[in-house]
């Protein structure tokens, strides 16, 4: 039904170029560098019911309405990719329960957690950026990353924490949902902030991890216990220090 491909042609226009595909059903979105020079976004739409338009000239408007949408929403999710900065107040508001305006309470999606996690890699995934969010794709992709059986009823209920912090927006008149600006960034930041920084700090006193990070954090081990013993803190009775590791 979809699927995203990551080219380099060796005939045709693109050749020695790097060409992205995300295929829906009968269409696709193409992105390429443009003679080198400019990225270009283009939708081919091979079947007008792909996108729920009906496929007579009268709703042509609204299918270039729609592709269009499709190829604004990819971009804005490349353009966050590049640099995500998620602010104090957008992070407080999600990563801690709150209340709605309208008095409903809404619940934490804090950072760490492996379900919230899962659910941050699964709205990275380009192809929700072009075809919106529904209930079943989204819990396909939640249901492989978490490697566990993940229920319709617990789809309902993030799609509901989701939508209650601004992280998601109903479209009107569909069961389908794209992401918010604010959406765009919590995804792409928790997922960078798991895999760029924690999950490699989480490894580094691992023979695997590399020289230069191990030779860090014991630079760092080094100084906080420099730090504990000029402050006279010893070890609590029956406990090792976290620092001390070397």
């Amino acid at each position: 039904m979809f699927r995203t491909a990551i080219d380099r042609p060796v005939i045709g226009p693109d050749t020695g170029g790097v060409v992205l595909n995300v295929f829906y059903k009968h269409s696709r979105v193409k992105q390429y560098l443009k003679d080198g020079r400019a990225m270009r976004i283009e939708t081919v739409v091979n079947a007008p019911r792909d996108l729920g338009c009906n496929a007579r000239l009268p709703n042509l408007a609204e299918l270039q309405a729609r592709a269009r949408a499709a190829n604004r929403r990819i971009l804005e999710a490349e353009r966050a990719g590049q640099g995500t900065v998620l602010a104090s107040p957008a992070f407080e508001r999600i990563a801690h329960p709150s209340v709605t305006a309208d008095g409903r309470r809404t619940p934490a999606l804090r950072s760490g957690d492996p379900r919230v996690m899962a659910l941050a890699g699964a709205l990275c995934a380009t192809l929700l950026s072009a075809t919106g969010i529904t209930n079943k794709s989204l819990r396909a992709l939640m249901t492989g990353l978490l490697h566990a059986p993940y229920t319709p009823g617990q789809m309902t209920y993030d799609l509901r924490r989701l939508r209650l912090t601004g992280l998601i927006r109903r479209l009107d008149h569909a069961n389908r949902y794209v992401l918010t600006p604010d959406g765009i960034n919590v995804a792409i930041f928790y997922t960078k902030l798991h895999n760029r920084l924690l999950r490699p700090l989480l490894a580094a006193d691992q023979p695997q991890a590399p020289t230069d990070l191990r030779d860090a954090l014991h630079v760092i081990n080094q100084h906080a216990d420099d730090y504990i013993t000029r402050a006279r803190l010893g070890d609590a009775p029956g406990k090792t220090c976290p620092t001390s590791r070397s």
